[in-house]
């Protein structure tokens, strides 16, 4: 064996003895080159593989708060390949800026009109400067305002897009309609930004900005905007209203035979078989199916009112939240309705079919997933249940054999004919299965009633529990909605008398779609020794729960806390207090300051602001030492009278003017100290 150290050698083998042995041996020259040629192969295969496989990555919600998305489609060449003269974009949270915008699109062919509806995350919002270049062009915005004067999820580059003060809009002719809620206190705030923001930018204003108010009739503002507008567009462009009686549609009836069930969609919101081959992120394409493992009333049985208290397991998501996030809940239509639908139109509701777009240039291909079947679009993809607007009637009319239910159909969906359908529709909340009831000669094609239905919106609830105690698990807690209407009919929440089914135990499981929607304008304070002000009656108790779960953990760790203080307030000490045993032990614990008021057990009805008006001498000390204040549950009237006295107690402590309290109460707002939760 050589001595020299940097040689390699090896030791001989049996029958070599007394030979020096070479620096190789054959069996490591055969692994040496197996060895390589591994590496090659593995190299040209990993090589293959990036230059042939796509990746789809479902896009959260998360990315779409924050904009962190690519989105490339140029608006311009969309148009101009597709001879579209119109683009109407929407920024929707709950679906209606959208259903107008199909509309409208519809209705600019009776004036010889190509037009598109647009979802603005799709889009190069830098492309919208170029849009001057398409001739005779009209750009809609319908724009509704999210929470408190927010934009849409989808709508959120683009509002960025048009604050910036260097983009340069001149030559874009452009339309605003707002969607909002007058209860709100940033009433419309997203419509008004835009047309004001798209003037600043130097577009041009074709019609006056319409505002829509769902707190009051949506529907007939719409109407209103329309007419105006379409009569600025005949005067500016020179068109004419076809006076043809056009049968429009947008989409088309495939019938599948034989289809296999695995390529047919049972409720899955945007990716093919994702309810049984779940993958995260979990968002609103793609959300979780989660184990409903509790469910029960919080209220007594001599209570009037169910309020369920519920949890679903989303261990094996991961599903990370905080308090003050939303849980989403995609829910089912009543079974019942739905065969009632079935029956009424004659029609195997098994039958596996697909609605394909017309318009070959369209991104939208499909109303809703596809292929699916009757049963399917009816229970998990439209709305059956909300009463139906004046364009789903009109183009329903046409189908009704009987004269007299023919002309009553056409009167509601006219402009005359506005107040008998406010009466008869939305003060009677008619829905469409029982409009086909009450009209029993209307037996529309189902693929067309399926068109011009909305989509199933997905229900929202604030988080009633905090991941420091609860990591495993969400937690609901949801009022159940039951009626009788003026017209005497039963009437429902979706997903609440849904979820009201839901018992589970050994026998009966029960699956659910969830995700999470994140509220980062719904939020604890960073630092746990802020005092922090809840103010929460009835269900707006529910994100103050994780709250005070939230910081009771920290107590128990051992930690320094700041002061919590809750009002809360129901009907009944004995038949609606919401947790109560849970919040008796914090207040024990000295964990919790508890405020309550019980409306009907007192002569004299006492609500959470007048608990605020005894408390104002506290709310004002810990106001003054940095103290975040919070309010959640009805906007309508609730949040006002919470913001009145508030503003009092400002005034009264803080010796102010009237000017000075507003001044420091939107000081407050400004700096997150000063939080909303409502709705309407």
């Amino acid at each position: 064996m050589s001595e020299d150290s940097d040689q390699l050698s090896v030791l001989p083998e049996d029958g070599d003895a007394g030979e020096e042995a070479g620096i190789f041996n054959t069996a490591d020259i055969v692994v040496f080159v197996l060895f390589v040629l591994g590496l090659v192969v593995f190299f040209v295969y990993k090589k293959y593989q990036e230059s042939t496989t796509v990746t789809i990555k479902p896009i959260s919600l998360q990315q779409l708060k924050t904009g962190i998305i690519e989105s490339g489609l140029d608006i311009v060449r969309r148009m101009t390949e597709s001879g579209k003269k119109m683009v109407v974009f929407y920024g929707s949270q709950t679906g209606t800026a959208e259903e107008f915008a199909t509309r409208l699109c519809k209705e600019a062919r009776y004036y010889g009109i190509s037009g598109m509806s647009a979802d603005p995350i799709e889009y190069d919002v830098e492309t919208l400067k170029e849009l001057r270049e398409v001739e005779d062009h009209i750009a809609v915005f319908l724009m509704a305002t999210y929470g408190e004067g927010e934009p849409t999820d989808n709508a959120i580059q683009f509002h960025e897009f048009i604050q910036n003060e260097d983009t340069d809009l001149s030559g874009l002719n452009y339309a605003v309609f707002g969607l909002g809620n007058s209860t709100y206190e940033y009433y419309n705030k997203m419509g008004k930004d835009t047309d004001m923001l798209l003037e600043k930018r130097g577009a041009t204003r074709l019609s006056e900005l319409g505002l829509g108010d769902d707190d009051a009739n949506i529907e007939d503002d719409y109407m209103n905007w329309r007419e105006a507008f379409w009569a600025d567009v005949c005067k500016q462009f020179g068109v004419v209203k076809s006076e043809d009686n056009l049968q429009i549609r947008n989409y088309k009836l495939v019938e599948h035979e034989n289809m296999h069930l695995s390529k047919v969609f049972r409720g899955e919101m945007g990716y093919l078989g994702s309810y049984s081959n779940q993958k995260p992120p979990f968002d609103a394409k793609n959300p979780f199916m989660a184990d409903l493992t509790v469910n029960y009333n919080l209220c007594s049985e001599e209570s009037d009112r169910v309020v369920f208290h519920c949890e679903v397991d989303v261990s094996k998501a991961r599903i990370k939240y905080e308090p003050g996030d939303h849980i989403a809940i995609y829910p089912e239509n009543n079974n019942k309705l739905v065969e009632k639908v079935g029956t009424l139109l004659g029609v195997n509701l098994d039958d596996v079919i697909s609605l394909e777009c017309i318009d070959e240039f369209s991104t939208k291909k499909n109303p809703f997933p596809c292929p699916t079947t009757f049963r399917n679009a009816l229970t998990h993809y439209v709305d059956i249940t909300t009463p139906p607007r004046t364009n789903v009637i009109k183009d329903l009319a046409q189908y009704a054999t009987d004269e007299n239910e023919k002309a009553f159909l056409v009167n509601l969906s006219s402009n005359e004919g506005k107040n008998q359908y406010n009466d008869w529709v939305q003060k009677d909340q008619r829905h469409i299965v029982q409009i086909l009831e009450d009209c029993p000669s209307l037996k529309p094609p189902m693929d067309h009633l399926l068109e011009l239905m909305p989509r199933l919106q997905a229900r929202y609830y604030s988080i009633a529990s905090s991941p420091k105690i609860h990591a495993r698990s969400i937690h609901v807690c949801a009022a159940l909605v039951q009626y009788k209407t003026r017209a005497g009919r039963p009437a429902e929440g979706v997903c609440t008398s849904w979820l009201e089914k839901m018992t589970p135990n050994e026998q009966d499981q029960y699956k659910i779609p969830v995700f999470v929607r994140r509220n980062p304008k719904f939020r604890l304070p960073r630092r746990a020794t802020v005092p922090i002000i809840m103010v929460g009656p009835g269900t707006g108790l529910a994100p103050f729960r994780g709250f005070i779960q939230h910081r009771a953990a920290i107590v128990r760790d051992g930690r320094d806390c700041g002061e919590n203080l809750l009002f809360f307030g129901c009907r009944h000490e004995n038949k609606d207090f919401l947790y109560q045993d849970e919040l008796m032990e914090y207040k024990n614990e000295g964990i919790l300051q508890l405020y309550t008021a019980f409306s009907r057990d007192t002569e004299k009805k006492v609500y959470v602001q007048h608990l605020m008006e005894q408390e104002a001498a506290v709310i004002w000390e810990l106001l003054e030492k940095g103290a975040h204040f919070y309010v959640c549950g009805d906007a309508k009237h609730m949040a006002r009278d919470v913001h009145k006295q508030l503003l009092e107690i400002i005034k009264d402590y803080g010796k102010m003017e009237q000017s000075d309290a507003e001044t420091y109460i939107i000081s407050l707002e400004n700096s997150l100290r000063y939080q909303k939760d409502v709705w309407s």
